[in-house]
């Protein structure tokens, strides 16, 4: 179970990094493009650990498709990005697939 908090601390720390990314402006902004490798550093940091006891292409897809997930949601919600029906969709599939993952990994 630590592996897999490790995990989601490396998935929180990664969307914290892009929602940095945004509000740098391009890098323009000081303190938001500092936090961009202050949380991908944790986030790497994190998930190396959460590497120890979980497979890497399991551990990888996790990582990447739930954090591509929430910094969708969090576009649409706080940055108001167009929601669409297509968008909605292959978000689904994202999160089905990390589920998907999640259930063989736990069957290892």
């Amino acid at each position: 179970m630590l592996y897999w908090s490790l995990l989601i601390a490396a998935i929180v720390f990664e969307v914290f990094g892009t929602v940095s990314m945004k509000l740098s402006n391009g890098m323009e902004k000081f303190l938001p493009s500092l936090l961009i490798f202050f949380f991908y550093g944790c986030s790497f940091i994190a998930l190396t650990f959460a590497l120890k006891k979980i497979d890497v292409g399991v551990a990888y897809a996790v990582w990447s498709g739930v954090g591509t997930a929430l910094v969708a949601l969090i576009g649409f919600f706080y940055f108001r990005e167009i929601v669409t029906v297509q968008k909605i969709f292959f978000i689904t599939l994202i999160i089905a697939g990390v589920a998907g993952l999640y259930m063989t990994e736990a069957v290892h």
